[in-house]
């Protein structure tokens, strides 16, 4: 394994990179990560707004390639270590799927909560990316509802990027907790990649909390 093999995640706690970090973990792929305080404004700061202009995590750089969107970063990895067996082969017939609902999350789950989050008058079913709230909910719903994963009894990287989303956006009342979703939730929080990563979470963001004087 040569430096140039192993990948950087720019990172911080309890944020969208978590689920990176347990992604890599799951992998069980070679990373170092690159913390930002975002407390303290580290990712506004010029050194990483160089990186990314947007100011987000996660991004990850791998030999020496940026990528950044959490979507892309899901497939993006899955796809480098597929010995581990979380991503569909291109020849099998879950690819299509496994992509769309990938997708999915970045295309629709994300405009549709930010919009109920800011309280956003709703844009009319012909303009919106996602038709309405409650129909793009109810696909997922009906996705999972034949479990325990998007795609039956094998778990994807799709599932890890799902699950921590439903958890995080239950937590805060942005997604409704229904039965399918909490269940989901509870399979990818009960993994041990997301409990190490979650406790070494809470022990970051207590520190980056102190640091800002927060």
């Amino acid at each position: 394994m040569t430096t140039s093999d192993r990948i950087t995640l720019y990172y911080s706690p309890q944020s969208r990179a978590t689920g990176a970090r347990v992604l890599l973990e799951e992998l069980g792929a070679p990373y170092d990560l690159h913390v930002l305080n975002m407390k303290a404004g580290e990712q506004r700061a010029p050194a990483y707004l160089a990186i990314n202009p947007l100011g987000k995590v996660p991004a990850i750089h791998h030999r020496g390639a940026l990528v950044t969107e959490q979507v892309a970063i899901t497939i993006y990895l899955a796809d480098l270590f597929p010995q581990a067996g979380l991503t569909p082969a291109l020849d099998d017939p879950r690819r299509g799927p496994y992509l769309r609902w990938i997708a999915y999350y970045g295309s629709s789950f994300e405009p549709a909560l930010i919009d109920k989050f800011m309280k956003r008058e709703p844009t009319p079913i012909s303009h919106s990316p996602y038709a309405d709230y409650d129909t793009m909910l109810g696909a997922l719903e009906a996705q999972l509802a034949s479990g325990p994963y998007l795609f039956g009894e094998q778990i994807t990287a799709a599932d890890i990027l799902w699950g921590i989303a439903l958890n995080w956006t239950m937590m805060f009342g942005l997604v409704p907790q229904k039965d399918v979703f909490v269940r989901h939730a509870e399979r990818i929080a009960a993994r041990p990649a997301f409990k190490r990563v979650s406790a070494a979470d809470d022990e970051m963001a207590a520190q980056h909390a102190a640091a800002a004087g927060t």
